[in-house]
């Protein structure tokens, strides 16, 4: 047996060990890189000069800021504004709150860019406001973590940042127009679910649609709105860089949280920023050991054993990303979102652009993938947000997912399949 076979059954098995006994998916990672390194008489400097390299990066720092920003917008009234505008413009369809659910969450994507801060920030209001009207409880809080996948989607998304910085030389702006269409389908998708559970169930819809309620509405979510004005005009214009606007959409929520509406205090301050840490820490912690697992993997050429055992079962397109996003859908069970992004992105992109597949494309397909991972047991990050804010026992939210998802993947098969859905609005703005 050859030293490169044992490597790889080295990192591999003490991987698995590890997580069967418990140990956090970031040290495993980082643990059974070291082994490996050490068996193979790596130096371990190389290593640690690669994660420095990668976690270096500028465009990192976008991450934080965004996560920051979704913590003052959660504070004032930005978000229940935002719940307002939705409900004015689609409250009057058949089962508007429903509709209102994937709207809402549509523009707080558009804002926030995380799929945690709207399960968190609008899901008591909205789920507060389905059941007062007569929705059923399960199909409420499992809608409004379905909805919620649109916010790393549609940009401003730091995982697409994080996936731009792994896949390297792919455009920050190029995904984030590629994931505004994207976003787009994945509610219409959702949307089309609700229309006919509405209509089975015979929910009920909220006022007629007027003018003068629309612009009272669009009034109050102007300054919600203006976040996303800053991060992705600024970027499109070329006036900033994603890092850039980001820090100051984050400066911008802050003084319209704490100095115009002077709606939170030094305390909220405190907290938004310690919530923000804790959480920045943990996955750069995670990225970190994520890196020196994927220059392993790279060393022991597994990306290049992938490649040839993918294209022995077959050199068909259309199964080739079949068999990717099973891939891909079966790690987002069980593995962290950023882990993955950092460990299969150097293996899987080569393949899928030897067939043609454009890197925005594959990038938000995966990000597609894994947010449905994000809803799935035993590490559905927004599953066990949604059954916290809601008290519903995470076997039973689970069961109520289970057709939504069904939807969801409806969406990720035509973004996988049609590429002018990602690629259509970066290629007339110039940025492909």
């Amino acid at each position: 047996m050859s030293e490169m076979t044992i490597g790889i059954m080295i990192l591999v098995g003490s991987f698995a060990l590890m997580l069967i006994m418990g140990v956090e998916i970031a040290y495993a990672l980082g643990l059974s890189a070291v082994f490996t390194c050490m068996y193979m008489g790596i130096d371990l400097l190389v290593v640690f000069q690669s994660i420095f390299n990668k976690m270096a990066n500028y465009s990192l720092l976008a991450v934080p800021c965004f996560m920051l920003m979704g913590e003052f917008m959660s504070i004032g009234s930005m978000s229940s504004n935002i719940v307002g505008l939705a409900n004015v413009l689609v409250g009057w369809m058949p089962g508007g709150l429903a509709m209102v659910n994937v709207v809402d969450s549509m523009f707080f994507g558009g804002v926030s860019g995380s799929s945690v801060a709207d399960v968190s920030s609008l899901g008591p209001i909205v789920i507060k406001l389905m059941k007062d009207s007569g929705y059923d409880e399960d199909f409420s809080v499992a809608l409004t973590c379905t909805s919620s996948i649109q916010g790393i989607i549609i940009p401003p998304s730091h995982n697409l940042v994080i996936y731009a910085v792994t896949a390297g030389g792919v455009s920050v702006a190029a995904l984030y127009m590629g994931g505004y269409l994207s976003g787009i389908l994945l509610g219409l998708c959702l949307a089309v679910y609700c229309f006919f559970v509405a209509k089975k169930r015979h929910y009920p819809r909220a006022e007629k649609f007027t003018i003068k309620n629309f612009l009272r509405a669009l009034w109050l979510a102007l300054p919600a709105l203006g976040a996303m004005l800053v991060v992705v005009g600024s970027v499109l214009l070329g006036w900033m860089t994603a890092t850039e606007a980001a820090a100051a959409a984050c400066i911008y929520t802050f003084i319209f949280t704490f100095v115009v509406e002077k709606a939170g205090t030094v305390k909220d301050i405190y907290v938004a920023f310690s919530r923000t840490i804790r959480t920045i820490g943990s996955v750069l912690i995670l990225a970190a050991c994520a890196t020196a697992f994927s220059w392993v993997i790279t060393y022991l050429r597994i990306p290049q054993m992938v490649t040839a055992g993918l294209f022995a079962i077959t050199t068909n397109k259309y199964v080739m990303l079949l068999i990717i996003n099973v891939i891909l859908l079966i790690m987002g069970c069980f593995m962290n979102m950023v882990s993955i992004v950092y460990i299969m992105t150097p293996i899987l992109l080569p393949i899928v652009t030897s067939f043609g597949m454009h890197p925005v494309t594959f990038g938000i397909m995966m990000i597609m993938n894994l947010g449905i991972g994000l809803l799935t047991p035993p590490v559905g990050q927004v599953l066990f947000v949604g059954s916290s804010i809601s008290g519903l026992s995470v076997e039973r939210l689970t069961k109520a997912l289970l057709p939504q998802m069904a939807f969801m993947v409806i969406a990720l098969i035509l973004i996988t399949l049609i590429p002018s859905v990602t690629l259509w609005l970066p290629t007339v703005l110039g940025y492909i």
